[in-house]
């Protein structure tokens, strides 16, 4: 199940004409027959907005993309899935878990550190270790990713659009080392990696 899906410029018109959110929205009532909480519709207004200026920045207007999408025998929902050919044309897709955060402080758990969400500082995934959770679960349980001659590539990332790096970052500590070299943090700073990162794998289009 996915509450939105589309090619990247009827997405990203639907950002420009301020539709996107609504439209999830409704999509979200039809599915479970209640309306998520405002907080939610908010996040989706503003980090879908953010996410819009990265795809056009990096040029991905051939590309299919999926939002809200429900993976397979579990109530989690991936953010936003775009998908294309890399160079070599092989079939890719790439999960961009979106966040608001602003900071995060340290946490006692070894994948864990601290943010303010509900008013409330909580412990909480570090966004590598949460993205990656869903890409394994995913490449286990869509045949998409794992049958056939050609399974799909598939690469994941998180993406704190309010995020701004300092020195000694938490989420950059040495014990998150090899999770976020497999599955990058990019925070507003890294707006240019982050375009690097999708079009290396997407470039190509067809999506």
């Amino acid at each position: 199940m996915r509450l939105y899906s589309g090619t990247t410029p009827q997405f990203a018109e639907d950002t420009a004409q301020g539709q996107i959110a609504e439209k999830l929205k409704l999509a979200f009532f039809d599915n479970f027959r209640y309306n998520p909480p405002d907080s939610e519709v908010r996040s989706w207004r503003n980090s879908l907005r953010a996410m819009t200026l990265v795809i056009e920045h990096s040029q991905l207007m051939d590309h299919g993309i999926i939002l809200e999408y429900q993976l397979p025998l579990s109530s989690q929902r991936l953010d936003c899935i775009i998908c294309g050919r890399n160079e070599n044309k092989t079939d890719n897709a790439v999960i961009v878990e979106l966040k608001q955060w602003e900071k995060c402080g340290r946490s006692s758990g070894e994948r864990e550190v601290t943010t303010w969400l509900g008013k409330r500082e909580k412990d909480i995934l570090h966004p590598s270790v949460q993205v990656g959770q869903y890409a394994r679960y995913l490449q286990s349980f869509h045949t998409a990713f794992y049958d056939g001659e050609k399974p799909i590539s598939l690469a994941a990332c998180a993406y704190l659009h309010n995020y701004n790096y300092y020195a000694d970052d938490v989420l950059f500590a040495e014990k998150f080392d090899a999770i976020v070299a497999e599955f990058p943090v990019f925070t507003a700073e890294d707006y240019t990696k982050l375009t690097q990162f999708l079009k290396v794998r997407l470039d190509k289009g067809h999506g």
